[in-house]
């Protein structure tokens, strides 16, 4: 008796199981377009607040190439350059970078860069810093991150890429200065790698996939 209720109550289990797991699948089946394009959606408002959509005619968000060796830009796997193009001709690329060395871990943005060699724009599109002090990096925190626009290499020069309490030309926080000084780093370095890969930025295959593949 008390086996049979024992195997009764597994098979009930096992049934329920089941269903549960072809309802997540049915309903996974059923979202997964709306959860792309979702995130399409937010992609393209990030790259457009980066450029925007009247300086390039190309359809962005496939003109994309894989920076396969992402070392430099602080990654083991490899990272996403958006191309922005006008009429056939490189306008800007937006590229996945990732700071390793923030205050609570690693800071990823992603950095637009126009052709010649200047910021379009920085975003930080993922962190762990501290509420208050370091999550100032987040343009919803705060407007810091748009100091970066229109610098260079050589805006200022290479020196000048650093807080000011290092001797740079950039603020920090007032009782943050690792978080700044990882994002600032990490864009100089982004910069570098640009100058350094162009041709192939703009050039490489349209290889990315979907987003977030």
């Amino acid at each position: 008796m008390l086996t049979k209720m024992i195997s009764k109550n597994g098979l009930i289990l096992a049934i329920f199981a089941a269903v549960c797991v072809g309802l997540i699948a049915v309903t996974f089946y059923i979202t997964r377009d709306t959860i792309a394009g979702e995130m399409e959606a937010a992609l393209a408002r990030t790259l457009n607040q980066l450029v925007s959509e009247n300086e390039y005619d190309n359809d962005v968000y496939h003109d994309c190439t894989l920076i396969q060796d992402a070392t430099t830009l602080g990654s083991k796997n490899p990272l996403k350059a958006y191309r922005m193009r006008k009429d056939g001709e490189p306008i800007a690329v937006v590229m996945e970078s990732i700071a390793p060395n923030g205050y609570s871990g690693k800071i990823a943005m992603v950095v637009g860069i126009y052709q010649d060699g200047t910021i379009a724009g920085v975003r930080v599109t993922d962190h762990k810093e501290t509420p208050g002090l370091g999550d100032k990096v987040d343009s919803k925190k705060s407007d810091w991150i748009l100091g970066f626009e229109g610098k260079s290499l050589s805006n200022p020069e290479i020196e000048g890429w650093a807080v000011s309490k290092d001797g740079g030309q950039f603020d920090a926080f007032t009782g943050a200065t690792i978080t700044p000084r990882a994002v600032i780093q990490q864009v100089a370095t982004t910069l570098e790698f640009f100058e350094d890969n162009k041709q192939q930025l703009f050039e490489g295959p349209q290889n990315c996939g979907g987003a977030n593949d």
